[in-house]
C-alpha cells in the first residue's frame, strides 16, 4: 500500500542513511519562465540520485534473517549504484545485473561500491537472469515496482512541501514510474491542489504509451540519451498511480533535454543528467500553465553523466 503514512514511515526508517537535499530558488530560470522556479537538488544525494532512498527503505524493511545470500538488482543506471551502496553500508553482498551497453561510469561506480556486476546483452534478459539469483536465495530490489521502494522515493515529496509550503507545481521525470508515484503521493496527500507534471524523453516514453493505450506497453528498445529513464515498460501499479495523480506527461526530445542540461549548468551551476534536465525542457513547454503566482519545483533527480557522454552531446 502506497500512502502518506507509508512514506512518513519510510522517512523514519532511512533517517541518517540519506541526505535531505537542498531546495533552492533560481532567479535566472524564474525570469525565463515568468514564474518562480525552485530546484530540488536530488543530484547531490548519496550516489548522485534519489535511488538510495527507495533502496534503503526496501532493504531495511526486510529482517536480517530473511535477506538470504544478499541483494540482487537489475539496473543500467542509478538504481545499480543505490543498491550496491545500501548493501555496502549494511554489510550485505550484492549482485547487479546490467545490460552490456551500460555506460562505463555506471559500471565502474557500481563495482566501486562493492557489488559484483553481471553483464547481459539486453535489459529484458537481465530480468530473466535475476530470477536465477532469486531462486538461489538472493533478495531482489526492484527499481520501481515495489511499494517500499516507491515510499522511499516519496520522501522527496515530503521535503518539497515542508521546504516550500506554497508549492503549486512539481515537475518530475519518469522512468518506470516508481519515483513520480512516490513523489506525487506525498505532494498530493499534503497539498491536494498542487499539480504534479510528468516528463519523458522520446525513445524512453513507456508511461506516455501506457497512458495512451490504457495498459502497460513493452518498448522494443530504449533509444533516448536519457538512459536512466530507460525502463522497458511501466507496470499496472505505477500506471494506476500516474492516472490518479498526474496532470499530464510531457514528451520532450533529446535535443531539448541537452539544451536544458547546458542551461542548468551555465545558469544554475549544476550538472544534471538528461533524465533530470528534461524537467526544465518540459517546464518551458508548459509555460502557459504557470503564472507569477505559481511556485514551480523542478526535481533534478540525478547527476550521473559520464564526461565522455557530456563531451559528445551537441551542446
Amino acid at each position: 500500500m502506497l500512502d502518506l503514512e507509508a512514506i512518513q514511515s519510510a522517512r523514519r526508517r532511512i533517517d541518517g542513511r540519506v541526505k535531505r537535499t537542498p531546495l533552492v530558488s533560481s532567479l535566472a530560470l524564474s525570469q525565463r519562465l515568468g514564474a518562480p522556479v525552485y530546484l530540488k537538488l536530488e543530484l547531490f544525494q548519496k550516489t548522485g540520485s534519489f535511488k538510495v532512498r527507495g533502496a534503503f527503505n526496501k532493504v531495511l524493511s526486510v529482517p536480517e534473517d530473511r535477506r538470504g545470500r544478499g541483494l540482487v538488482a537489475v539496473s543500467g543506471g542509478n538504481h545499480a549504484q543505490a543498491v550496491a551502496y545500501a548493501a555496502s553500508q549494511l554489510g550485505i553482498p550484492s549482485v547487479i545485473v546490467m545490460p552490456e551497453k551500460t555506460p562505463r561510469n555506471y559500471v565502474d561506480a557500481t563495482r566501486g561500491y562493492g557489488a559484483d556486476v553481471v553483464l547481459v546483452p539486453r535489459v529484458q534478459e537481465a530480468f530473466l537472469e535475476i530470477a536465477k539469483y532469486e531462486s538461489d536465495g538472493w533478495t531482489s530490489v526492484h527499481p520501481f515496482d515495489d511499494p517500499l521502494v516507491m515510499a522511499g522515493q516519496g520522501t522527496v515529496g515530503l521535503e518539497i512541501v515542508e521546504d516550500l509550503p506554497d508549492v503549486t507545481d512539481v515537475v518530475v521525470s519518469i522512468g518506470g514510474g516508481g519515483f513520480i508515484a512516490g513523489v506525487a503521493t506525498a505532494v498530493k496527500s499534503l497539498k491536494p491542489d498542487a499539480r504534479v507534471w510528468g516528463v519523458e524523453t522520446e525513445g524512453a516514453d513507456a508511461m506516455s504509451q501506457a497512458l495512451a493505450a490504457g495498459h502497460p506497453v513493452q518498448l522494443e528498445a530504449i533509444t533516448s540519451v536519457a538512459r536512466t529513464l530507460g525502463a522497458p515498460s511501466v507496470t499496472e501499479r505505477t500506471l494506476l498511480l500516474a492516472q490518479k495523480y498526474l496532470e499530464s506527461v510531457t514528451l520532450v526530445t533529446d535535443s531539448e533535454a541537452i539544451r536544458a542540461l547546458r542551461l542548468l549548468l551555465e545558469r544554475a551551476k549544476v550538472l544534471a543528467e538528461p533524465a533530470a534536465s528534461c524537467t526544465w525542457a518540459a517546464a518551458e513547454r508548459l509555460r502557459d500553465r504557470f503564472s507569477p503566482r505559481s511556485r514551480v519545483v523542478l526535481v533534478l533527480c540525478g547527476g550521473n553523466v559520464a564526461v565522455e557522454d557530456l563531451c559528445g552531446y551537441p551542446l
